[in-house]
């Protein structure tokens, strides 16, 4: 292009490879992984414009919103896609990065997690990679299995049932986030020519702080879809919510992954599962949420349930607020404190889970977030289309449900 500035080499020379986020549960939209402290996904503008707005209250409640990054699909000869991520690309740069990624290296910031006999640890380093490499690195990860440490695994096969309709469970990782980012790579790569670039959200990554992160993701509210659904749409949704537990309860699983520390692989449940669910059904799933194999982990009920109770405190004061389609995840660290490690008292027994309280009473680190808010709409918003009065009851309705059915699991009912 005549007049054009040359790229500038921090531009053309160092991107970052983005890789599927191992620990998403639940969703459609592919979450990816940016570094270790933040993921990204696809841009929505109403998404967008909620986090731009967020009310102070609700900061502690969601993830931390880092910025706007652009994404480069990369195709080689054979068919290959990568996913390269750029905070300075600008559009009229496609071309030349295009170049650059195939006839010489790329500078890439490469993190790789390691386990030792003496524990684990991180290491970034900054690393020449050829475009034969990044696809080689790319095919060995997505297609087939991907190490996020050498003695753990991700495997890729799906969370399909058996024929009495029984759901695999025990994966080293949760294959649902690969099966996102297989289906969104696919979309992007039949919609849009190699030189498009994409905006992408960079969020907090929730999960970083947690060894072993065990994660519930809870579809709230009892309407699913959005102002700005078809007919058809919108007729789905409705089906959905009233065949599942977002009508009886205002909330449903949506995913979920539970760390079973006596096999070393995580327990997963995908949202058809979720779907499925009875009110006695979700609770139970509840409680095998909260359950590592062997005991119930009373130390988390507490912490939980105060963390849902100064939620539900701040969206009833969030008037015009409607969070359709958002989800709300629960954490905690399947890593147990040492106090809590006692012998069981055997006892109590749980039904269904076979799981008993330990004793102690340390109160774990937990974190409670809401996410998704691509129809999310409130006063004000650039992409509002209708304005409503008053909070948004069918979020409540499934948070006070939540709170009584955990109370419930508290008190042994």
């Amino acid at each position: 292009m005549v007049g054009q500035s040359p790229l500038d080499p921090s531009e053309s020379r160092t991107a970052v490879l983005l890789e599927p986020f191992v620990h998403q549960v639940g969703g459609h939209v592919s979450m990816m992984k940016y570094d270790e402290h933040t993921v990204c996904k696809p841009l929505v503008s109403q998404e967008l414009s909620f986090y731009e707005s967020l009310p102070l209250a609700m900061r502690q409640f969601t993830p931390q919103y880092k910025g706007i990054v652009s994404v480069y699909l990369r195709k080689d000869s054979l068919g290959n896609l990568t996913l390269l991520a750029s905070p300075s690309l600008q559009a009229e740069n496609c071309g030349r990065l295009d170049n650059a990624l195939g006839d010489a290296s790329v500078t890439i910031w490469h993190k790789r997690k390691w386990a030792a006999s003496t524990g684990t640890g991180t290491e970034h380093t900054l690393v020449k990679w050829s475009h034969t490499q990044l696809t080689k690195t790319f095919k060995d990860s997505c297609p087939g299995k991907m190490l996020l440490r050498p003695d753990l695994q991700y495997h890729t096969d799906s969370l399909l049932e058996d024929a009495n309709g029984n759901q695999p469970e025990r994966k080293s990782y949760n294959p649902w986030g690969l099966h996102c980012h297989r289906q969104h790579l696919n979309r992007m790569s039949s919609k849009h020519n190699e030189n498009k670039l994409h905006q992408f959200l960079l969020l907090e990554n929730v999960v970083s702080k947690y060894n072993y992160p065990c994660i519930l993701d809870l579809k709230m509210g009892t309407r699913q879809h959005g102002d700005d659904a078809s007919e058809e749409k919108k007729a789905r949704q409705i089906k959905k919510c009233e065949q599942s537990t977002s009508a009886s309860l205002g909330v449903r699983i949506c995913g979920m992954q539970v760390y079973q520390p006596d096999t070393g692989h995580f327990l997963c449940k995908d949202k058809y599962y979720g779907r499925k669910l009875s009110p006695e059904g979700f609770k139970q799933t509840l409680r095998q949420f909260l359950c590592n194999g062997n005991h119930l982990r009373t130390d988390l009920l507490e912490p939980i349930i105060l963390q849902l109770k100064a939620l539900l405190s701040v969206i009833r004061r969030q008037s015009s607020y409607r969070f359709y389609s958002s989800s709300l995840l629960i954490i905690y660290d399947g890593q147990e404190p040492k106090e809590n490690t006692a012998p069981l008292d055997n006892h109590l027994h749980f039904q269904k889970t076979n799981c008993a309280p330990p004793h102690g009473s340390h109160h774990s680190r937990v974190d409670v977030r809401m996410i998704d808010f691509a129809h999310t709409t409130f006063k004000g918003s650039k992409c509002n289309h209708t304005t409503y009065d008053g909070p948004d009851h069918g979020y409540i309705f499934g948070l006070e449900n939540l709170i009584k059915i955990l109370q419930n699991i508290s008190e042994g009912k």
